[in-house]
């Protein structure tokens, strides 16, 4: 039986019925509020001892099955996505060490082997976005891992500050003189990986990989890594002044950029990052507001919908000759009608509509917002984003899937595909119930019941609606023949980190080569070197020739003159 099946069908079977398997331990966990930390002690020297260990609590098991669920749904979409990929194989083995990597991330409290996970993601990840060899790939990918380099050095240096406390251990830590520097140094490593400003850009360009691995790394792997660092670490970090306001001014920025830039780009799969990493603004506003489980909360939502509008993209892009450009689409909703039905379904949770998933997250961490003791400014940023998501999510909809045709009529847009339809249907449904069923959970972990005048409690749902409106009365129909403005081309740029990222360290590197290539190389290696000897040499020998030549002469002379004294006699 398992002959005639592919590699990518067997691991989405493991990892589903992990998922199904781990569930009712998750559930007891939570609902029993157990927690245990298995110690295993490899080798004792006199009193050094070196140990590896484990954490088992509701956050790191309920972490673990929301990653296999999703990992599974979008192994399930590559058999028939990947299929006629010669590499298969190799794709699965990738993506199931990636998930690896992930479930160790969450399951070791300890620093120095939390390192596995945490460079584990950052490999894998650079790996799966070079999987297409081209150079745009080779690009995107050398950015993705030098800007994740940042973060594991980061990791490194809060290793070594941590031996002053005598351990390694997340769960156990305390103040000290240190713990600014400490705490400077988790934040930014979580910033790498979760994207914040100035560290964005990679974000959109890891879109180069295959579109089942954009699915799983923009959900709930690569960049919730750093979110899930901070809400380990978020008793710790509390303690030190100054973390949650500096957090929140820096998500709330991320959360605004992101927002304009997705409203501004054409790339189906850019738009999807984009917004991926305004839902990460919204994870770090909620731990910058203090609220460490809501951001957990969010988290899970976001990855249910936003893996299942990731492959009812990829689903589109296949299925219109591989374009991803948006402008090229249009009348889809006739052609596949499961494949829409569950990208609105995605979008619609994505603005927070009411009763789907990402409303009760999203919904709950808008007014707590609005409750906190919040500069106005940065409410009103908050709500001014909030307005865009919804207003970039119709945009999408709009232009791809009810606009008029503008691509060629003869594309195969079938959904007899039973891989792809069940992984569709499941990530649907969990996007349409998750909410409902998770918010049981978290809100015992939530601050106390507030009460909002009925203003404040409409005013999410009025940005949302007037976001819609706003894009529908903006809507270009002439978008085709129009020429990108520069306003336009700051925004969709990402306020310029996309080129400030990649291309000075480019030039300097070049610059830096070039100069050191005339000064050293052609300079003084060559003067002290090769031509600085052959130069030598060749002076040696002439002066030697010339002393040859006037010593010959003087001998001639003097035995001529000899011969002339002798004859003479």
């Amino acid at each position: 039986m398992f002959k005639k099946l592919k590699s990518s069908s067997i691991s989405s079977l493991f990892l589903i019925m992990y998922s199904a398997f781990l569930f009712p331990l998750t559930m007891t966990f939570i609902l029993k509020e157990y927690s245990f930390i298995l110690d295993w002690t490899i080798i004792q020297i006199s009193s050094c001892m070196i140990s590896f260990s484990l954490i088992l609590d509701p956050v790191s098991l309920s972490f673990s099955n929301v990653v296999c669920l999703i990992s599974g749904c979008v192994m399930m979409f590559s058999s028939s996505y990947m299929a006629h990929d010669p590499f298969l194989k190799r794709f699965t083995w990738l993506v199931m060490l990636f998930v690896l990597s992930m479930n160790m991330l969450v399951f070791i409290p300890s620093l120095p082997a939390l390192l596995l996970g945490w460079d584990g993601l950052g490999i894998v990840s650079f790996v799966l976005v070079i999987y297409y060899q081209n150079m745009k790939s080779l690009g995107a990918g050398m950015l993705t891992v030098l800007a994740n380099r940042i973060g594991d050095v980061m990791i490194l240096i809060s290793i070594g500050l941590l031996i002053l406390q005598g351990h390694w251990l997340i769960t156990l830590m305390w103040n000290f003189h240190l713990a600014t520097l400490m705490g400077v140094c988790i934040v930014l490593a979580a910033m790498t990986k979760s994207a914040q400003i100035p560290f964005s850009s990679w974000l959109p360009a890891a879109m180069a990989a295959p579109t089942p691995v954009s699915a799983l790394v923009h959900s709930s792997t690569l960049v919730t890594a750093g979110v899930f660092l901070l809400i380990r670490f978020f008793p710790f970090l509390d303690s030190i002044e100054g973390f949650k306001s500096a957090l929140l001014f820096i998500s709330v920025l991320t959360l605004l950029m992101a927002g304009i830039g997705a409203n501004c780009e054409n790339d189906m799969k850019k738009i999807i990052a984009l917004s991926t990493l305004s839902q990460l603004g919204v994870m770090m506003m909620s731990l910058g507001m203090g609220m460490p489980y809501l951001a957990l909360f969010h988290l899970y939502t976001h990855a249910l919908f936003k893996a299942l509008l990731f492959l009812c993209a990829g689903m589109i892009i296949h299925n219109s000759s591989n374009t991803q450009d948006i402008r090229h689409m249009g009348l889809l909703y006739s052609q596949a009608p499961l494949t829409v039905s569950c990208m609105n379904i995605a979008n619609l949770s994505l603005c927070g509509a009411p009763f789907l998933s990402g409303f009760y997250s999203k919904d709950l961490i808008l007014e707590l917002s609005l409750n906190n003791p919040t500069s106005f400014l940065m409410v009103f940023l908050i709500f001014l984003a909030t307005g865009m998501t919804a207003a970039y999510s119709f945009r999408l909809s709009f232009c791809s899937l009810w606009s008029y045709m503008k691509n060629t009529p003869y594309h195969s847009k079938e959904e007899k595909d039973p891989y792809i339809n069940w992984a569709v249907s499941i990530l649907a449904t969990a996007a349409i119930i998750a909410g409902f069923f998770l918010q049981n959970i978290f809100l015992d972990f939530s601050p106390t019941p507030f009460i909002l005048p009925p203003f404040l409690k409409g005013l999410t749902i009025m940005v949302i609606l007037s976001g819609l409106f706003i894009a529908f009365i903006m809507w270009d129909t002439n978008f085709l023949h129009k020429k990108i403005k520069k306003p336009e081309f700051f925004f969709s740029t990402m306020w310029f980190l996309a080129p400030i990222s990649a291309q000075p360290l480019t030039k300097f590197s070049m610059v830096m080569g070039t100069n050191l290539m005339k000064s050293v190389d052609m300079g003084w290696l060559e003067i002290l070197g090769g031509q600085g000897s052959s130069m030598t040499t060749n002076s040696l020998s002439i002066m030697n020739q010339k002393t040859q030549i006037k010593t010959f002469n003087f001998f001639i002379l003097l035995s001529l003159s000899s011969l002339l004294i002798l004859s003479r006699i």
